[in-house]
């Protein structure tokens, strides 16, 4: 009996100098966990009593987070309640998101139009020349808006709407694709980029065009002013251009806006696209409604006019809007056209009021 005491004794006494010395030492958090799961159950940790033990070792701050987390039940509660919140916050980040780029987009718009006042101020009023094809000169760089406007804007970016900021030469790889109208879908396709040696200097592949240009803006062209013994350009007379300021109902006169290129002469008769981001390459020139025609702001497509407002057009108003001198407005398709053409997918919008 005297002997069992003697050795408790002595392990008790080896167990007070470990005690001393974990009171010196840092003790790593293996020897932590092991130390405190050999002495003590959870319960005991918990209990007030114990709580002074554990801080004269200077583990018990340690051994609370330890034995105090969650338990797996509460773990998937919380789980459950971030994935509740998650689903009711991202639908309104994407709203957010959207109606701030709706926000930029009317804002490049409105400083477009600025650009084009500017313009016409400097020339009496009159716009650049456009294109125009070899039966009345050639077509030079400068006579685009891209290249004419461009004393008034440093940055490129002004030339995309922020909905479609990526060129074709970027989604393909392929210098060519930098007409834009990459299948399938082109609706956020932007124009561009177009090659060249220097920036600024007519592109290699297309002299008219500025080489490192991009964009997803795209102006109607019948607002450009061409030489007076410019008849007929590819079937669009010239007669029906605008050419200048000085004209009434400029609220309903197009100047530059969404589009999957960098111009159009929309048609009266032009009818839908067969699809939802139908290439412009597919109808062209026998149908340019399809470059415009895009579903680009959820239904709408935005653009600056002639009296430098910035509109949000409904698709299937732009048959209603006056595109050059004698566009008929009630030419365009009818109800039944617009929901029988191609696949139907204006069907899910209004019709203009």
């Amino acid at each position: 009996m005297n002997e069992r005491k003697s050795l408790l004794t002595i392990n008790e006494a080896k167990e007070q100098r470990i005690m001393s010395k974990q009171r010196v030492l840092t003790p790593s958090k293996t020897t932590i966990l092991n130390w405190i799961g050999n002495r003590f159950t959870p319960l005991e940790i918990k209990m007030s009593k114990r709580k002074n033990l554990l801080s004269s070792y200077k583990l018990y701050e340690i051994s609370e987070k330890f034995l105090t987390g969650f338990t797996l039940v509460e773990l998937l509660v919380v789980i459950a309640i971030i994935a509740l919140l998650m689903s009711i916050l991202l639908p309104a980040l994407g709203r957010v998101r959207r109606q701030a780029k709706d926000v930029i987009c009317e804002t490049n718009l409105h400083q477009w139009g600025t650009c084009f006042a500017m313009y016409a101020d400097d020339w009496d009023g009159e716009f650049m020349r456009g294109w125009t094809d070899n039966t009345c000169g050639e077509t030079k760089n400068t006579d685009y808006w891209m290249q004419a406007l461009r004393p008034c804007y440093k940055e490129g970016d002004l030339r995309l709407c922020p909905m479609a900021t990526k060129p074709g030469t970027e989604i393909s790889g392929n210098p060519g694709d930098c007409y834009g109208g990459i299948p399938p879908d082109s609706t956020f396709v932007a124009w561009g980029v177009f090659p060249g040696d220097t920036c600024g200097e007519p592109s290699s592949q297309w002299p008219p065009s500025t080489a490192c240009d991009y964009g997803s803006y795209g102006n109607n062209s019948y607002i450009c002013n061409p030489p007076i013994d410019c008849v007929n350009i590819q079937g669009h007379p010239m007669e029906n251009n605008w050419r200048h300021t000085r004209v009434k109902g400029g609220a309903y006169i197009p100047l530059l806006g969404d589009e999957q290129w960098i111009d159009c002469w929309p048609h009266d008769t032009d009818m839908p696209p067969d699809y939802e981001g139908q290439p412009w390459q597919q109808l062209t020139p026998g149908n340019m409604m399809v470059r415009v025609c895009i579903n680009r702001h959820d239904g709408f497509v935005k653009w600056v006019f002639l009296d430098y407002s910035v509109q949000k057009l409904p698709l299937r108003c732009l048959w209603k809007q006056r595109w050059h001198r004698t566009f008929d407005i009630n030419a365009g398709p009818t109800d039944a056209e617009f929901l029988s053409t191609g696949t139907g997918w204006l069907a899910r919008f209004p019709s203009c009021k």
